[in-house]
């Protein structure tokens, strides 16, 4: 616990507040959009760079900003002044959360020889962030699946890890995506749901099943097909929020647990065609969806090279970007009023505020 209180405080001292802001209001002439009146989103200077292809931009529970780096094959710490703390080899890592024992949960891969052929498989990892001090270089990838020590299937050398997220609980989904989905049993196309357990001061990771009732190669709601990402609530519960690129007419999908007389399962928690963020074909490609402590949605979707914001009722706010703003922008965080986004094709990460929140 003292270790923990000295690392909150050592995150208050190394953050950054002496920042110079960039007043450039996106013009909607050129292709983006800045939704929300006389409310914009403000740049903040300077970006994050030294990044080859960021593609995951996520704050914690510890505070730190993670960011996933494939073209790179690393996961980076920061504080939250940019300044880089400590990295670890991740080979195609995609994906991070962070669970509230601060385990960093994250999707990558691996190469391994297979009948005299290199072959790269899709994974999942734990880092113990306690255990190594909070520094990722002292870290220790533990490989979650597929599990150490049995043979690969046939499964294991085709799907993708492709989204993560963590519960209150300490439980986590993970995102999967492949093209064998005739299973009734077991598709590709799953978001898999693991719980942890304790034995004898021992701690392990169980994959428990499926979350069922979900479409793989769904076009409506309640579909998994080809999820990007998925983000959880901060709250004593296991609604989660995902975005698809697979062909579906609601990439963008909020379902909520429901507990009735009939049983329990998963929802759409907004109504199909009813408000902005639900309408058919409102996003392309969305790679990468986060809250603010509001429960706004911010949805990164680099089919338009676009930000886009909703209110919790799916009301579209102050969405904006385009060509002339981002480059491939493929993910996205929020944390104490500033939204951070992984500029892929830059190489940056990127910081915004509202005007409004200038301070």
């Amino acid at each position: 616990m003292r270790k923990l209180l000295l690392l909150i405080a050592a995150v208050s001292f190394l953050t950054g507040c002496n920042e110079k802001f960039d007043i450039g209001v996106f013009d909607s002439q050129k292709g983006t959009s800045n939704i929300g009146g006389d409310t914009v989103y403000v740049e903040l200077t300077p970006s994050w760079g030294g990044f080859t292809q960021p593609h995951d931009v996520y704050v914690g529970n510890d505070y730190f900003v993670y960011v996933t780096d494939p073209g790179a094959g690393k996961l980076v710490m920061l504080n939250q002044a940019g300044e880089r703390l400590s990295e670890i080899s991740v080979p195609g890592v995609l994906s991070v959360a962070q669970d509230y024992k601060l385990n960093l949960i994250v999707t990558g891969k691996f190469d391994t020889l297979i009948n005299g052929s290199n072959v790269s498989v899709s994974a999942i990892y734990k880092i113990d962030m306690y255990a190594s001090g909070h520094n990722l270089g002292a870290a220790q990838l533990k490989r979650i699946l597929p599990a150490p020590g049995r043979a690969f299937s046939e499964k294991d050398l085709r799907v993708n890890y492709t989204g993560v997220c963590a519960f209150y609980d300490n439980s986590f989904y993970v995102a999967r995506s492949g093209p064998g989905n005739t299973s009734i049993f077991d598709p590709d196309n799953s978001i898999l749901i693991f719980e942890t357990f304790s034995n004898g001061g021992v701690t392990k990771d169980s994959l428990i099943g499926r979350v069922p009732g979900i479409e793989p190669l769904g076009t409506g709601i309640l579909s998994a097909n080809y999820v990007t990402s998925l983000v959880s609530f901060n709250r004593r519960n296991i609604d989660f929020i995902m975005t698809m690129n697979g062909d579906n007419s609601f990439r963008t999908q909020w379902l909520t647990y429901v507990i009735s007389q009939l049983g329990e399962e998963y929802e759409s928690r907004l109504t199909p065609g009813g408000v902005e963020i639900m309408k058919p074909g409102k996003f392309i490609v969305p790679a990468d969806v986060t809250l603010d402590r509001f429960n706004n949605i911010y949805v990164a979707d680099p089919g338009t090279d676009s930000i886009y914001k909703f209110n919790t009722f799916g009301d579209e706010l102050e969405s904006f970007g385009g060509a002339s703003v981002f480059n491939n922008p493929t993910g996205v965080a929020h944390f104490d009023r500033v939204l951070y986004v992984a500029d892929q094709g830059n190489g940056k990460i990127r910081r915004f505020t509202l005007s409004t929140d200038l301070r």
